[in-house]
Formats: C-alpha cells, structure tokens, sequence
C-alpha cells in the first residue's frame, strides 16, 4: 500500500486541498499510516499530476495563499479502483492496515468485491493458527550474559497468549462483518469523483 493509494481515496471521495489531504491522515490516516508529512503529501500530489491521475484548479484567497484544489481524473480512478478490487496478498502481520486501508474506502466496492477480499484474509489468517499456533517454541539458549530462564519463560508464554488472543480476535471480527456484509442488501458502489468536460457537476457524477 502506498501513499498515493490513500490520496487517491480520499479524492475520489471529494476533490480537497493538500492541507485538507494532511487533516485527513492526521485523523482518519493514522490509523492508516503512520507521521504522514506534509511535505510527502505535496510530493505525492506533484507525482500523481505528473502521470495524470489528478489535476488541480487554483482558488484565489484574497490576503492569503492561493490554494490548489485537487480533483481526480478518470485515469487516477483507474488507478484508483484497480489498487482497491485487485488481489490482495495478506501482510504477515494481521496488524498491518493493508486491510484496513482497502475497507476505509468499502464505499467503492461491490459486494462481491469485499467479500472476496475478506474471505482472503480470514483464508490467510486461519491457515496461520494451523501452522504455527502449536508449533514446538523451545529455543536452544547458551547466554553469555546473566539470563533469567524462567522469566524469559514466563514473558513468552505471555507474549504467545496475548498474540493467540488477538489473532483469534481479528479473526472473529472479520467473520462477523463477512456475515454482515452477506446479509445485506446488494447495492451498486459509489461512482469515484473525477475531473471531467462533462457539463454535469462533480457532485452529480459521483451519485
């Protein structure tokens, strides 16, 4: 998952600023990715306008900075839904935000979409706890410092329960929204915002 993956996202929400871009991984994008800079944001947008997947008009602030307004073009929301229905390959850590990035923008997917996307993760994460839940954990230790055998013990027997319990947690939760999402009634996804010549407004397209 890349920056850009999340900024395309938000603007194919809405069309925003840089500093709207940086209010929202300040906020909603910390749970995304992690001290996000403004000047990665900036960088980003430079990046993504040169290869044609946003363009940007210029709003007059009168005693202030003018301020760039980006919108996303049809190409960047190719790009776009391409990242986000595309196969997804489950990070070794369930506590990576890969999937938690593609679910922040569920609004673009069809049903069908998420759930494959979710029965990929619950895949991956089930075939984990049979692999290694009971797995032999003894190490081969020869210190050549003061070491504590039984506390190092202790802190990983700890250390293995808490991660079995959130793992199972995770799994449990997925689950849950799988069932949700199956029950649910089956609706068209949102249209991504995009630049266009198009008489219609931004708005409009996006219903």
């Amino acid at each position: 998952m890349k920056l850009e993956h999340l900024l395309l996202g938000v603007l194919a929400m809405k069309p925003a600023t840089g500093y709207d871009l940086k209010k929202y991984m300040d906020t909603h994008g910390r749970f995304l990715r992690a001290n996000t800079q403004m000047s990665q944001v900036y960088r980003s947008l430079a990046g993504m306008e040169q290869r044609g997947w946003v363009v940007h008009d210029v709003e007059p602030r009168p005693g202030a900075t003018d301020a760039k307004r980006y919108r996303l073009t049809e190409e960047g929301s190719t790009v776009f839904l391409d990242w986000l229905t595309g196969p997804y390959s489950p990070p070794t850590r369930f506590e990576e935000p890969d999937l938690q990035a593609r679910l922040a923008f569920a609004g673009f997917m069809s049903r069908d979409d998420l759930i494959g996307l979710l029965d990929t993760e619950l895949a991956a994460r089930t075939q984990e706890v049979a692999r290694y839940r009971f797995r032999d954990r003894r190490l081969e230790r020869t210190p050549e410092l003061p070491f504590d055998e039984e506390l190092a013990d202790a802190v990983g027997e700890w250390s293995h329960r808490a991660g079995a319990e959130a793992k199972d947690a995770h799994i449990a939760r997925i689950a849950a929204l799988r069932d949700q999402i199956q029950d649910a009634p089956s609706l068209s996804p949102r249209r991504p915002a995009v630049q266009s010549d198009d008489p219609q407004t931004t708005e409009e397209r996006a219903r």
